[in-house]
């Protein structure tokens, strides 16, 4: 009985630091942050039973789309969700990363496979760069004629005011 007793005294403490813990929000902080971990652990689950030859390479489609999401939402919860405006194109890119681990370790994916993985991540890298022009392209084109100007002023061999 007194092994009984000690077990339930430990898992009431265990209770209490639980509850303490939760209402002093250590909890809510993890879980705000560490959340991706739902969507990584699956996918490299995933990956793992195929390399252990348990479940077919088909599960490497999946696998792949949620460890890249999953590293996708690791960045916003870290960096901000503002970071989203320009990441939306990596949805795209972690389908084609899902197709080509097909691909790549299954030797009899069809050669459709390949060519739908490529067709997207070339979508995929083509919407991010309309996205990152689009919203920071504008201080970059502003830098450029900066230094041109300059250039042509400082480097002028007439130096003749108007």
């Amino acid at each position: 009985m007194s092994n009984n007793r000690y077990s339930v005294g430990l898992i009431i403490v265990a209770v209490g630091i639980v509850l303490l813990l939760g209402k002093l929000g250590v909890f809510g902080f993890f879980w705000g942050t560490f959340w991706p971990v739902f969507l990584l652990a699956p996918g490299l689950l995933f990956h793992a039973l195929y390399f252990n030859r348990t479940l077919p390479s088909g599960v490497l489609i999946p696998g792949g789309i949620l460890v890249t999401i999953s590293i996708l939402f690791f960045l916003c919860t870290l960096f901000g969700w503002g970071l989203m405006a320009y990441l939306w194109p990596g949805f795209i890119f972690a389908v084609a990363v899902g197709l080509y681990e097909f691909y790549l370790f299954d030797k009899h994916s069809p050669r459709g496979t390949l060519v739908a993985a490529l067709v997207l991540a070339i979508v995929s890298g083509v919407l991010f760069g309309m996205t990152i022009l689009f919203t920071v392209g504008i201080y970059f084109i502003a830098l450029v004629l900066i230094a041109v100007g300059a250039y042509l002023i400082f480097f002028n061999k007439q130096r003749r005011p108007w």
